[in-house]
């Protein structure tokens, strides 16, 4: 999201993702495929910004969709300067070798605007096995 103020700052939030396939914690056979994501939140706008909530949309490979929403990420609600970046590390479980996830973080900025941070969409897949 970038939003430029009445003074000409912005209101920006980058956010970036890694994920990973858990074999040892997945099961095929029961169709229980176990990912961690870490994901990588900056602020790159010039206005102080809270993260207050999260919402997540949860794709698996059947276009079944599950929605979270809960207060913050780790039990956190970082406050992240211009400039400054918030790095963590959480999971999920879909019925499928495939899925996305996608959604928003509910920034508060210092003068009381309200934002959403737009979490793009990313692939939650198993590895193909190579012989």
């Amino acid at each position: 999201m970038n939003k430029t103020t009445p003074a000409g700052k912005r209101r920006e939030i980058t956010v970036s993702t890694k994920t990973q396939y858990v074999p040892d914690q997945s099961d095929q056979s029961a169709a229980r495929y176990v990912f961690v994501y870490t994901i990588t939140i900056c602020n790159t706008g010039d206005v102080l910004a809270q993260l207050t909530t999260r919402h997540w949309i949860i794709t698996d490979g059947r276009d079944k969709v599950r929605e979270v929403r809960g207060l913050g990420v780790v039990g956190e609600q970082p406050i992240l300067k211009p400039g400054e970046s918030f790095e963590y590390t959480s999971g999920t479980i879909i019925s499928t070798p495939m899925g996305t996830m996608r959604g928003s973080y509910k920034m508060v900025c210092e003068d009381g605007v309200v934002f959403d941070a737009k979490i793009p969409a990313f692939t939650l897949s198993v590895p193909t096995v190579q012989h």
